[in-house]
């Protein structure tokens, strides 16, 4: 019961954050901007759909329980679901599913972007691992964490190649790291700016 109360309430988010970004989609395109990625972008949306099937599976059919230390991890999960919060409403309308980009629109440096370049790539890296492991399912923690690390590999190059093109990604995020803080530069305190970065 537990487990179905909270995968239905991840998925729920899930859903609402889709129906979202397909307002800012239609917003972002009426005023002119472009969309990249469409190559990679189906296989995207499969890993994480996938992840949920096999995550339900394995715990369903291999009678996984839930983990000796779920309040850490729980504890972990509430933490990421705050950052996530975070992320999404310093990008606002910006904030997108794809790799939609305004030409000539200036970068978000506000909330966790004055930290590091892609900090909503960093939650769901940390939510593939925390969530599986509330209920033991290491298989599924294992092979999406994998595919995941694949899809960005992908993801992100194609991402800040068309930011670079179309804005000044390069100028203002020069000194950022893309997941970790560069301790050495500090923080740019602006907070007048757009970017794009998708789940």
């Amino acid at each position: 019961m537990i487990f179905l109360i909270f995968v239905g309430l991840i998925i729920f988010q899930r859903i609402t954050e889709l129906v979202i970004a397909r307002k800012n989609e239609a917003w972002m395109k009426s005023q002119g901007a472009l969309e990249f990625g469409q190559g990679h972008y189906p296989a995207m949306v499969s890993i994480h759909t996938a992840f949920f099937l096999f995550f339900i599976l394995e715990v369903t059919l291999l009678g996984r329980n839930l983990s000796d230390y779920w309040p850490i991890l729980l504890a972990l999960f509430i933490f990421t679901q705050a950052m996530r919060i975070w992320a999404l409403s310093s990008l606002g309308r910006f904030w997108n599913t794809k790799i939609i980009i305004l030409p000539g629109a200036n970068v978000i440096k506000r909330g966790p972007y004055k930290i590091i370049k892609h900090p909503n790539y960093l939650i769901v890296a940390i939510e593939l691992i925390v969530i599986p492991l509330m209920f033991n399912a290491y298989i599924t923690m294992g092979i999406f964490t994998l595919l995941n690390i694949l899809i960005l590999s992908i993801r992100i190059p194609a991402e800040e190649k068309a930011l670079r093109e179309l804005t000044k990604y390069e100028t203002e995020f020069s000194k950022k790291g893309r997941f970790v803080p560069n301790l050495l530069n500090k923080c740019d305190n602006s907070s007048d700016s757009i970017e794009n970065d998708n789940q």
